[in-house]
Order: structure tokens, then C-alpha cells, then sequence
């Protein structure tokens, strides 16, 4: 079904925009809701779930190895329940391709492009996505290798820009209400750590699989160091209005202003930050593909890319109006049913898979 290869840094590469690239845009702002001056731990508390759930992810690889997640779980619970565990999965992913790609397609209206309609945005981007996962993993991980670095050298410079715009003491008092506040906080981010398992559809497409789990924590390590430094750096310049801007890093990159020259980098950032997003919603689409083509045992994942291509843009608007209920989703529905998805299903079948060895043995 698919016959390219990826590396371990590839793997790398795909999964940190994976998580990234919407999590810099509007994490802040969740996190600040519950935590205030305290959300630059919320990312180091729900970390954990990050780690165990691409430990998980490895072990379900490990004993099933070459297999997604789709066609093992018909191995451990058997044909039927395990084609409804399929069919879950499919879809918890098809249903978020659309959020994030509806998230995408409002950020860039609202921030740049006013009087275009969201439907252009969204439906060119999945465009572009489409071509790209019919060229196969070992395409996207390339793109996703060079794109990578571009979103870092920029993300990096802007926090660099931004100091002489901090105000250090909007951070403080730390921990001034105990640890709850940073704890609620780190509710809302788990949602977006637990698509970490999403290496459960790259590794049995990986080069050398025993760098697959080092690899894995050690993205998880960079998304939360990156998370906590965004966190930081947003707040020590917004303060207290964090929790009311909609994409807090991007009201604090129009603060950049040197010598009355050097200014208005948004738009610079922003067209970065597009790259970050088409390898975020390729790993989701590929997800999506590639579970749709196993349920259906099909030998090849590529005929239905288009169709599921064009189910995304539907749930691009279908249940999700406006920005408002998009916010109101991820805060309030989506950290819990991604914590379902993604981390209690899968191991409750890596449990299952162990006590089944065990009585075998």
C-alpha cells in the first residue's frame, strides 16, 4: 500500500509542526483562560501525556510491527469490534482534518485576506495536500524536512525580536494561587499532546524502527520547550489580555519595531507559519487516507485521497459556524475526546494485547 520510506528525523520533522503549528497560535490563549501568569507550566505538567502516549504508540508498533493502528486492533479484539475501532478513528481524524483546516482558513481571513471567501483558503490548502500525500510518506517527510527549518530560523527570530518588548513582570508572582491554575491549564493542552499518536501510521514506515521511540520523546521534549518559551514570551507582552486575543502570537509580532524600519514581520510569520500548517493537516489527511484504504482493504490508499479530500472540506463547515464555536470546541470538547482517541483506546489495546500474551505464554 505504501512503499516509500521515512528516517527518524524525518519522523521528527512530520510530527513537531504536527503539534506545533496550531498550538503557538492559540494555546496561549486557552492556557492564559485557566493558568494566567502560570501557563508556561501547564505545557511541562501535560507533557506526560505527550511521552506516554508515544510510548504506547511504540509498544503497539513493536508487537505489531509494519501495521497501523487500524489493522491491529482487528488482530487483538477481533474482525468486528476491531473494524469499529477503525471506524472511530476514522472518525475522530477526518472530522479534526476539517477543524484544523477551518482553523487555518479563518486565521489567514481574519489576519490578512478579509474579503476572501474561507472556502478559497481552505480548499486550495487540501489541494496542495492532496498532491502531496499521492506522492507517497517519503514526499511529505522530505517537504516536511525542508520546511522545518525555515519555520524554527523564523519562529526563533521573532521571540529574539521581541525582548526589548518584554515586561518581565507580568509573569510574576509564579504559582501565586497554587498549582490548580497551571494544572486546568494543562487539561486543555493534553488534546493537542495526544496526537502524538499519530506515529502509530509513520512508524511501520520507518527506516531503522528501533529510533522510532527515541525520536518520538524527543519531539515531545521539543514541543514542550517550545510551548513554554511561546507561552513566556507571549504573556511577558500581552499580560493579563492574553486570555482575550484570539491569536495572541501574532497580536505580539506587530509589536516588532526597530529603528522605525524593521516592522510589520506578521506577514512574514504568517506565510512561515503556512508551511508549518500544510505538514500539520498532510499528516492528518494521510492519516485519514491511510485508515480509510485498510478498513477497506484496499491495496492502495490512493484512489480515495480525492474522496476524503472532499469530506474534509465538508467538515471544514459542517456543526462549526463560526470562530467563536471553533474556540469553544477546543477548549471545552476537543482535549477530552482527543484524550479518548488517542491515548485511553490505545491503551486499553496495549493492555489487552499484553494479557493476551500473557495467557498465551
Amino acid at each position: 500500500m505504501e512503499n516509500g520510506k521515512i528516517s527518524s528525523l524525518q519522523l521528527a520533522f512530520m510530527i513537531y509542526p504536527t503539534i506545533i503549528a496550531t498550538a503557538i497560535l492559540m494555546l496561549p490563549s486557552f492556557t492564559a483562560h485557566y493558568a494566567k501568569q502560570d501557563l508556561w507550566l501547564s505545557p511541562i505538567w501535560s507533557s506526560s501525556i505527550g511521552f506516554l502516549t508515544v510510548f504506547i504508540a511504540y509498544q503497539l508498533s513493536k508487537r505489531y510491527p509494519n501495521q497501523t493502528v487500524i489493522q491491529f486492533s482487528q488482530q487483538i479484539l477481533g474482525r468486528y469490534i476491531g473494524k469499529l475501532i477503525g471506524l472511530l478513528f476514522l472518525f475522530f481524524y477526518i472530522p479534526t482534518t476539517g477543524l484544523i483546516t477551518r482553523s487555518y482558513g479563518e486565521f489567514v481571513v481574519d489576519s490578512f485576506l478579509p474579503h476572501t471567501p474561507v472556502i478559497v483558503i481552505t480548499g486550495s490548502m487540501i489541494l496542495v495536500c492532496a498532491f502531496a500525500i499521492r506522492g507517497g510518506i517519503e514526499l511529505v517527510g522530505r517537504v516536511a524536512e525542508l520546511f522545518l527549518p525555515i519555520f524554527l530560523i523564523t519562529l526563533i527570530l521573532l521571540l529574539i525580536l521581541l525582548i526589548p518588548d518584554f515586561n518581565y513582570k507580568n509573569i510574576f508572582p509564579i504559582m501565586e494561587d497554587g498549582f490548580m491554575p497551571s494544572i486546568k491549564g494543562a487539561v486543555v493542552l493534553q488534546g493537542w499532546y495526544t496526537e502524538f499518536f499519530l506515529i502509530i501510521f509513520l512508524l511501520p514506515f520507518l527506516r531503522d524502527s528501533k529510533k522510532g521511540l527515541k525520536s518520538g520523546m524527543l519531539t515531545v521534549f521539543a514541543v514542550m520547550i517550545t510551548l513554554v518559551i511561546v507561552n513566556i514570551s507571549t504573556y511577558a507582552v500581552l499580560g493579563t489580555s492574553t486570555d482575550y486575543k484570539v491569536y495572541p502570537l501574532m497580536n505580539v509580532a506587530r509589536y516588532i519595531s526597530i529603528a522605525n524600519f524593521f516592522e510589520h514581520l506578521e506577514a512574514i510569520f504568517m506565510a512561515v507559519w503556512i508551511l508549518g500548517t500544510f505538514v500539520k493537516i498532510s499528516i492528518f489527511y494521510y492519516a485519514s487516507v491511510l485508515a480509510t484504504a485498510q478498513l477497506l482493504n484496499l491495496s492502495d490508499y490512493r484512489p480515495v485521497v480525492w474522496p476524503v479530500g472532499i469530506l474534509i472540506v465538508e467538515f471544514c463547515f459542517w456543526s462549526l459556524p463560526s470562530t467563536v464555536e471553533i474556540s469553544h470546541y477546543e477548549i471545552v470538547a476537543f482535549p477530552f475526546y482527543a484524550f479518548l482517541v488517542q491515548f485511553i483506546i490505545p491503551l486499553f489495546l496495549l493492555l489487552i494485547s499484553i494479557l493476551q500474551g500473557n495467557f498465551k505464554n
